[in-house]
């Protein structure tokens, strides 16, 4: 099987091109396409989260006894991530560009250092201290509903 950072890595990029599909559609005003592709971004993001949170993170954090480290710290920009969703899902359903493109700019830039962030530091991280079960781990992060 793949590593963690192969796996969730991928999942990004899957999370990244919903993403700016969406913000493509918005800055055309094309509002059906824009919240049809939001709508799949979100869903692909809440799915996403929830595979590092009730997974990776608490796998990480048994086999590591740090809890106060790098996941407590993707949990915060998780949460930043979820409240800017939340207004431009507002946004994206009253047809506001501006107000769209503008949260978008946001959570693009934070989506882009957390990533780093995961990429660069907490799955490598994983992959080595949970490489005993890095295969277990991710079939239970595919079977996250």
């Amino acid at each position: 099987m793949s590593t963690i950072l192969d796996f969730l890595g991928s999942d990004h990029r899957a999370c990244d091109d919903l993403f700016a599909s969406a913000e493509a559609a918005a800055a055309q005003k094309d509002w059906g396409s824009a919240r049809s592709l939001f709508d799949r971004f979100q869903a692909a993001m809440a799915h996403h989260l929830a595979m590092e949170e009730t997974v990776l993170f608490p796998a990480f954090e048994t086999r590591t006894g740090n809890s106060m480290g790098p996941t407590h710290v993707m949990r915060m920009e998780h949460e930043q991530m979820r409240g800017l969703m939340q207004d431009m899902a507002g946004a994206v359903a009253a047809g506001d560009r501006n107000a769209y493109l503008g949260l978008s700019e946001t959570l693009n830039m934070l989506m882009q250092q957390h990533n780093l962030k995961e990429e660069n530091m907490l799955y490598p991280m994983s992959d080595q201290v949970l490489s005993g079960n890095r295969d277990d781990l991710i079939r239970s992060m595919q079977a996250v509903a």
